[in-house]
């Protein structure tokens, strides 16, 4: 035996791989998804909760997509009890996000739309060199929606760094907005 080996050689090769990936895709988005939810609803700054709101709908469908394709690969049985630990973390995570500023919660949402991001790029791409056409196109939508999702809250991350810095706050905050959103 190879006393060398690593964990990336013991790794799974062909289907086992593409549905050990899916699998966590799927839980990597869903933490995400469940994210967005409750910050829609935790958001102290309406901008935060709007952009939230404006995304669901599409991250709701690419979660839908990916457990589709999960179920048609039959996986996800395997992950059962993964999952649940990482939901329960999740569940912590949320809480204590929860607690932070709207800033600290949307910097953490960037960082896992970023993670799917590269996901469904890796899944687009995969799939065209396969010619596997479901992959590419669940990693074409999900890395065009996701992409999307990043920049406009890069914008606001942005906007809300410069208030804290500056000590901007409430009406002249979203004026403040209104005038950068007007300028690009």
């Amino acid at each position: 035996m190879n006393r060398h080996a690593t964990s990336e050689t013991m790794m799974d090769r062909g289907n086992a791989f593409l549905k050990s990936q899916i699998d966590r895709a799927v839980t990597q988005h869903g933490v995400f998804l469940s994210a967005l939810e409750a910050h829609e609803e935790q958001a102290e700054d309406p901008r935060f909760s709007d952009l939230c709101s404006r995304h669901l709908p599409h991250m709701r469908e690419h979660q839908r997509m990916l457990e589709e394709y999960q179920s048609q690969l039959g996986g996800g049985s395997a992950v059962a009890k993964a999952v649940t630990g990482m939901a329960v973390s999740a569940a912590r995570d949320l809480a204590d996000a929860a607690r932070g500023s709207d800033y600290a919660r949307l910097v953490g949402d960037i960082v896992m739309a970023r993670q799917s991001e590269d996901a469904f790029k890796t899944f687009r791409e995969g799939g065209r060199m396969m010619g596997n056409r479901t992959l590419q196109e669940i990693g074409d939508i999900g890395e065009r929606h996701h992409d999307a999702y990043v920049k406009e809250a890069n914008r606001l991350v942005q906007q809300l760094f410069v208030e804290h810095v500056q000590g901007v706050d409430g009406a002249a905050r979203l004026s403040a907005y209104t005038r950068l959103d007007a300028a690009t």
